[in-house]
């Protein structure tokens, strides 16, 4: 099935991108949706215009759309772009990567119903931990630049997502009811290599902005550097 995936650059949407094309889907584009506020429910906000680093490591085209980041128009907003990519694709389905949002998922659902496409969401109702596993074990390097939660501090901000981090957010999870994949907002992931990636991104500056609460790591330069190909003997 020709694909467009929706593209934040976190962990969710990667993976969605990842299942896709392991299960053979033609995926000819990438949609990120760049929105006008920092406190939207739909879209990611931290560091998103660095998804067109991403896109050129992946190999995939990349479509961006400013939406106000408010409902109802942020919704339509995302109809419009996908009217778009249906007429210059010729999309037949879109991947998401919503795992327990059900605001996210039915407002894409009610969309694609509406223009005739097919939702794949390969982690719907899925345990996130074993989401964030597979994307570990799979290769993906996962770095943290959001952090908005009970028992999470400024460190956390530039810190990888290893199976390290991921205990201790199922600890969060028991002490404070942290959402353990962040859909709640507790916190936000930049991908910076993985299998799907032909290059790996180097984050070259940063740095960290901390209120008290919460906090982001502001991606300021990356470097994207093309990965050695090892021959197989």
């Amino acid at each position: 099935m020709k694909l467009a995936s929706l593209f934040s650059g976190g962990k969710d949407s990667m993976m969605a991108l990842y299942k896709a094309l392991r299960e053979g889907h033609d995926v000819v584009v990438l949609l990120s949706m760049i929105s006008g506020r920092d406190d939207s429910y739909m879209y990611h906000v931290p560091n998103i215009n660095l998804t067109t680093y991403q896109a050129e490591a992946i190999g995939i085209p990349l479509v961006s759309k400013a939406t106000s980041g408010k409902p109802p128009a942020e919704n339509k907003d995302l109809e419009d772009a996908l009217i778009e990519l249906k007429n210059n694709f010729k999309i037949q389905g879109v991947a998401v990567g919503a795992v327990h949002s059900n605001y996210q998922y039915k407002i894409v659902d009610e969309i694609c119903k509406k223009l005739n496409l097919t939702v794949f969401a390969p982690y719907w109702q899925h345990d996130h931990g074993e989401l964030i596993e597979e994307a570990i074990d799979s290769g993906f390097e996962i770095v943290m630049v959001g952090a908005a939660a009970y028992g999470m501090d400024d460190s956390w901000l530039g810190r990888k997502l290893d199976r390290e981090a991921l205990l201790e957010l199922k600890k969060l999870n028991r002490k404070f009811s942290v959402d353990v994949g962040g859909e709640g907002g507790e916190y936000e992931t930049f991908v910076t290599d993985g299998p799907v990636f032909s290059k790996r991104i180097k984050i070259i500056k940063s740095r960290r902005v901390w209120d008290g609460k919460r906090g982001e790591l502001v991606i300021e330069e990356v470097e994207l550097i093309d990965k050695k190909i090892k021959n197989k003997k």
